[in-house]
């Protein structure tokens, strides 16, 4: 951590401890208070996991802030065996309120690329055209749709 931050990054950490060595060297210190252990010495249980909690709140706002995400749908799924390509299906049926047959249709027309299908349904682009126009908007879907809707 000292010598992360002699190159000029911010250091952050995670700790149960407020008083840890970490939490004085961090600039962002994350500090859950979880109170004593029910096993005295294990520290896997109630600190583990809240710390294990912040990490899933950490990567899943950074998911968010990528875009990645569309309303509450993981949308960067890749397909790469059968439950996920039936999960694409449910994604973009769910994001477009769209039948089955027209999310298949889509997500075959451009690859099994679940952000581009929904694009292509909710705008009418096609496939090469909805995968430019989410490239000009960093991916973001709400930003297509704001570009091509002025909503």
């Amino acid at each position: 951590m000292n010598y992360a931050k002699t190159t000029g990054a911010t250091v952050a950490c995670i700790s149960c401890n407020p008083n840890s060595e970490m939490v004085n060297i961090a600039d962002i210190a994350i500090i859950p208070i979880v109170g004593p252990e029910v096993i005295t010495g294990s520290s896997r249980m109630k600190a583990g996991t809240a710390q294990k909690l912040v990490l899933n709140m950490i990567s899943t706002g950074a998911m968010i802030r990528t875009g990645k995400v569309y309303g509450n749908l993981m949308v960067d799924v890749e397909a790469t065996n059968a439950k996920l390509i039936e999960r694409q299906k449910h994604i973009v049926m769910a994001a477009t309120e769209c039948d089955r047959t027209t999310a298949e249709q889509a997500l075959i027309a451009c690859n099994n690329h679940c952000k581009t299908a929904i694009v292509m349904i909710l705008t009418g682009l096609n496939a090469q055209q909805a995968k430019q126009t989410l490239a000009d908007n960093d991916g973001f879907i709400r930003a297509v749709l704001k570009q091509q809707t002025g909503y």
